[in-house]
């Protein structure tokens, strides 16, 4: 079954402050006993979403409803650090996020989000500072993340480009994103290849 390949992801986004944003306040430890990644989405960001002792709901970006349908994340530098856990980029998926925008990220936080088809893409801090103030001025500007172009594009005329490892491109705008999907594809192949093989 093939992918469908990545190329353009377009939508509004919301800002989330902080550096070194780690996989555990992505998604608290206690959230991921679940045997399927299914209902992670209403935990992303729990602990600082809502007052630990009253339940109440902080002053969060993600509580405004300014930005209630922001696909796009925008972050600062190191996101995803900490912990390896898969459940951190499965949760903002199922949260509703298509794509993130950071100064950087942890490597694996990176790489479990491409196999989710969730293009994760660095921009400098003057660029991250601009698009910031354009969403917070204008909540529905509408983002394009182009990643052939390797460019970000908004309604409100800013521009700017973007870097990603060439493999994590290449894998999204090639619909080759999934390797347990890559390994499904080639079930004959591989099969053929273990036959040949004297000591299999």
């Amino acid at each position: 079954m093939a992918l469908d390949p990545v190329k353009q992801v377009s939508g509004t986004g919301v800002f989330i402050p902080g550096a070194d944003i780690d996989t555990d306040r992505i998604i608290p430890a206690r959230f991921m006993k679940c045997v399927t990644f299914d209902g992670l989405g209403e935990f992303a960001f729990y602990d600082v979403r809502f007052d630990s002792e009253t339940g109440v709901k902080t002053n969060h970006p993600l509580n405004d409803v300014r930005f209630k349908d922001a696909s796009i994340l925008i972050a600062g530098v190191n996101f995803g650090c900490g912990s390896s856990r898969e459940h951190a980029p499965q949760s903002l998926r199922k949260y509703g996020f298509n794509a993130v925008i950071a100064e950087s990220f942890a490597e694996i936080f990176y790489g479990n989000s491409t196999t989710l088809a969730m293009p994760c893409v660095m921009a400098t801090a003057a660029d991250i500072a601009a698009i910031r103030a354009a969403v917070e001025a204008k909540p529905d500007t509408v983002i394009t993340i182009d990643l052939e172009k390797m460019s970000v594009t908004t309604c409100c005329d800013l521009e700017f480009s973007l870097k990603m490892p060439e493999s994590a491109r290449e894998a999204l705008v090639s619909g080759r994103w999934d390797p347990i999907q890559e390994l499904i594809d080639n079930d004959t192949a591989i099969n053929d290849r273990a036959k040949a093989l004297h000591y299999v």
